[in-house]
């Protein structure tokens, strides 16, 4: 997955706003306990991201966009 359709699902499911918020300060147990913004600092592979952003918030993420 490119990182501007990353980007672009994230928003479609959360808003602008509070997507960046996730990105900065949630941090998920998938991720091993980092944030978005560190695991794509770190090169961590944009799906797998994903896949721990849908696991985190399986009632948020329209089935659309898993």
């Amino acid at each position: 997955m490119r990182l501007t359709d990353f980007w672009a699902r994230l928003e479609q499911a959360f808003g602008d706003t509070y997507a960046r918020s996730i990105a900065a300060d949630q941090s998920f147990a998938d991720l091993g306990d980092r944030t978005i913004d560190q695991a794509i600092a770190e090169g961590i592979d944009t799906a797998t991201i994903w896949r721990a952003v849908v696991a985190a918030y399986p009632d948020r993420v329209p089935s659309r966009l898993h």
